[in-house]
């Protein structure tokens, strides 16, 4: 029998590449996805699309609600950022940071893991291309997998060591394209944007939609996206 692991998925580019990333070394996998109160929850719909592609055991949608302490602008209403220059991306934590959210994220894949059991945990994080969010650094992810450990019933009784794994964290986004791509990922499943139309179509100015363009093209593939007409 195949171990399983708990992989938390957006349905954004990096989540769904770490998707293709567990099952290719051999994990029965377990999507969990968010739905937050995320103005961009259009990419929910891109997490179920690929959750079924990519053939995930089984994929559940945890409802929480992080619009009532906002503080950010994928959670409030403040605008998103568009139109920034890859130098001012690579300065300060940027406003479409949620407070905590992969804290959170992850306390809610590692109560998923323990019901399965599973106690592998994947996580699309990154820390290069500018994101500028704190909890995506590598020192983060350690000190969750010992909180884990710690904080778990599985953990302190011996029934298994949980892991956290983040095998995008040091890619670049082309880097991340071309693994994904090498995987059989079909990325106009995906959905990166910040701030889509009612259609569901990516801006092409937020952050997100930069870094995704720029690695597409470092990449040397098409980008399939659907962009609003600019």
């Amino acid at each position: 029998m195949r171990n399983r692991a708990v992989v938390l998925l957006s349905g954004g580019l990096d989540s769904t590449v770490c998707l293709a990333v567990a099952k290719s070394r051999g994990f029965a996998v377990h999507a969990l996805s968010v739905d937050y109160g995320q103005r961009h929850r259009w990419e929910l719909r891109a997490a179920q699309r690929v959750a079924g592609q990519l053939g995930a055991c089984d994929h559940r949608i945890v409802t929480i609600n992080l619009r009532a302490i906002g503080g950010s602008a994928l959670t409030d209403e403040i605008p998103v950022p568009k139109d920034r220059t890859p130098e001012q991306m690579s300065h300060g934590v940027p406003i479409t940071y949620v407070p905590a959210r992969n804290t959170i994220l992850l306390s809610l894949a590692l109560g998923y893991a323990e019901t399965i059991p599973a106690y592998d945990l994947f996580i699309g994080a990154n820390i290069l291309d500018y994101s500028g969010y704190p909890d995506c650094r590598p020192e983060f992810l350690q000190a969750f997998e010992r909180l884990a450990n710690l904080a778990t019933r599985a953990g302190t009784e011996g029934q298994g060591c949980f892991r956290v794994h983040a095998p995008l964290l040091s890619m670049t986004k082309a880097e991340i394209i071309r693994v994904g791509a090498t995987l059989g990922v079909d990325f106009s499943w995906t959905l990166s944007c910040y701030d889509p139309d009612e259609q569901g179509r990516a801006c092409g100015r937020c952050d997100a939609c930069l870094l995704r363009k720029k690695g597409f093209a470092e990449a040397g593939l098409p980008d399939p996206t659907g962009y609003q007409p600019q």
